[in-house]
């Protein structure tokens, strides 16, 4: 059984690593000729919209799926038309646009923070006037890991936050006082079997994802799994799905959703009965899903911008350790590390530790 992948960075690296042992085989389509997941399968170098390698990806591929939500819609819908993808185009295009996506949440009840629609200045600042300061900025489409956004504490930022989005089509939100971001993974396979993962708490350093832990028992999993319900009901929805909400009050408000297996749940390889990437691939391959039933006490800690020595991360009990292959860069995700632990103070204690060393690489 071959695989088809759009994209060849980490996530699809941790998606093949996850079908080996199934036996499965992974063709991957990407523009970039170094990409991380490239020497664990074939790789058709090229665009995402080159006819030729569209062709022979829907020729040579079982089932395709895609490792990050900016692939080109049109792209997911071609491919379905020849081959079978998951998860569905629709759920691509809906996540590829806020200001859909906003209104999406909405029509199935999901609350989300107030938003309104901004095509230009005049319109940032007709806005303001209703939703009040502080809010962020955000670009309708290709925003992640904070890019595409600018927050706004006073009319004094608005001309200012106008021009770092270049003009580009937006919507403002007004701020959320939460007291914690938190995210629900879910999976379901083409026969509609599914399954949720406990809840990720998650920790933001400059837009970007640092640490994820996972909350076994957490008091808003039952309100997190109906929102998410609804969208992969709404969506027939195949596939790893990921919904980002803020806790406000005891209540959760939806921040956005990815159409993929998702970086906040990274701690399922080690820290979960069955991690996020074979559940994905069992899902889309209509297989039994594995139980998602998290395994002691468990997180994921981010290395962004550089590694610190693998020697230092591997003396830290319980510390499993995953590079990706990717040369350093500043904003750029590296590697992680989960930790898996059976009792608090040895979980406590190794997640202190790495967090220390992916700060210090922050310094360096």
């Amino acid at each position: 059984m071959k695989i088809g992948i759009l994209g060849a960075g980490q996530l699809a690296r941790m998606i093949a690593l996850a079908g080996y042992p199934l036996g499965l085989d992974f063709i991957f389509l990407d523009p970039s000729v170094d990409a991380c997941a490239n020497q664990l399968g074939e790789h058709l170098h090229g665009d995402y919209n080159d006819p030729v390698l569209l062709e022979e990806l829907a020729k040579r591929a079982d089932v395709v799926t895609y490792e990050f939500e900016n692939v080109p819609a049109p792209v997911a819908k071609y491919l379905s038309e020849h081959t079978r993808v998951y998860p569905p185009p629709k759920a691509l295009q809906v996540a590829q646009d806020r200001w859909v996506e906003k209104n999406f949440f909405l029509e199935l009840g999901i609350p989300t923070p107030k938003f309104a629609l901004v095509d230009n200045l005049d319109d940032l600042t007709q806005a303001m006037s209703t939703l009040g300061y502080p809010a962020i900025l955000k670009t309708r489409s290709q925003g992640y890991d904070g890019k595409g956004q600018s927050i706004l504490k006073s009319a004094a930022d608005l001309q200012v936050a106008w021009d770092l989005v270049q003009g580009l089509p937006s919507i403002v939100e007004a701020f959320v006082p939460f007291s914690r971001e938190v995210s629900i993974i879910a999976v379901r396979s083409v026969s509609g079997a599914v399954a949720f993962y406990p809840l990720s708490e998650n920790l933001h350093k400059g837009g970007i994802l640092r640490i994820a832990e996972s909350r076994a028992n957490d008091v808003m999993q039952a309100q997190a799994e109906g929102y998410v319900s609804r969208l992969l009901q709404a969506l027939d929805y195949v596939g790893v799905i990921a919904l980002e909400l803020f806790e406000v009050d005891g209540q959760l408000i939806a921040n956005e959703f990815a159409p993929r297996v998702h970086n906040s749940g990274h701690w399922t390889i080690e820290g979960a009965e069955t991690s996020q990437f074979e559940n994905h691939l069992r899902a889309i391959l209509d297989l039994p899903l594995g139980s998602t039933a998290a395994v002691g006490k468990a997180a994921m800690v981010n290395f962004i911008g550089g590694l610190p020595e693998t020697a230092d991360v591997l003396a830290i009990e319980s510390a499993h350790l995953h590079l990706y292959g990717k040369s350093p860069r500043k904003g750029r995700k590296v590697a992680h590390v989960t930790v898996r632990a059976a009792n608090t103070d040895s979980y406590r204690n190794a997640l202190d530790s790495l967090e220390r060393l992916a700060n210090q690489v922050d310094d360096s």
